[in-house]
């Protein structure tokens, strides 16, 4: 496939790329200041907010083919869900238009909470301290954004309540609506293994909307 990636230079997006092309997939990588050295990625220049640049690049080019799906891995620090909904809405516009898939890497706090499915993470202390429910509530925005969209074909993947980078394992658990915890109540990921789980979902989509990923042991049950 022609996977592109918008916020190609952070945390997440820089492991989707590598991931994605080391399995052979071509690769857009887009963002302000793109960067790559691997021979199945292509550094785009593009900015989020600018929906004609978004969708020119998504439609491709004489030198690049139009992308068969676009991964919206944006961040700011600090946080500006002001900006993370309007490249949200920019980039599922764009997709509609063109007839391709939307993964969006968003936050844990629109999921539920293990053992109260009445209480969503971002309100849930045990996972979402005072200091961090300004982003946890941006995230849920972002979802909000892509449930009011009319026409997009888009996922929303939630990661755990700890994603940092670690080990590549490939392993990992897959869920819904929950936030997923380990025996010990440890809900965690690498970027590595989060990468692992988005290039999978594009190249075998599953029927959910809204999914999530954990750390997974080689002897835990899938």
């Amino acid at each position: 496939m022609t996977i592109a990636v918008l916020g190609a230079t952070g945390m997440v997006g820089s492991r989707v790329i590598s991931e994605a092309g080391a399995r052979g997939h071509h690769v857009l990588a887009l963002s302000r200041k793109p960067a790559s050295e691997h021979p199945n990625v292509t550094p785009i220049a593009v900015d989020a907010q600018d929906s004609t640049a978004v969708r020119e690049t998504l439609a491709g080019s004489a030198s690049n083919g139009a992308a068969d799906a676009v991964v919206l891995s944006v961040r700011t620090i600090p946080v500006d869900q002001e900006f993370l909904v309007g490249a949200t809405r920019t980039v599922l516009d764009a997709a509609a238009y063109l007839g391709i898939r939307v993964f969006v890497v968003g936050g844990a706090g629109a999921l539920r909470s293990p053992g109260d499915r009445e209480l969503l993470v971002a309100d849930n202390p045990a996972y979402v301290p005072a200091e961090f429910k300004t982003v946890a509530a941006a995230g849920i925005a972002q979802l909000r954004t892509c449930q009011a969209h009319a026409g997009a074909d888009w996922v929303y993947l939630s990661p755990p309540a700890q994603l940092e980078p670690g080990t590549r394992t490939g392993l990992y658990r897959r869920g819904t609506d929950t936030l997923l915890t380990s025996a010990d109540g440890q809900s965690w990921i690498s970027a590595e293994d989060l990468a692992v789980a988005v290039v999978d979902e594009l190249e075998a989509p599953g029927t959910d909307r809204l999914i999530t990923v954990a750390h997974r042991d080689d002897d835990s049950s899938a």
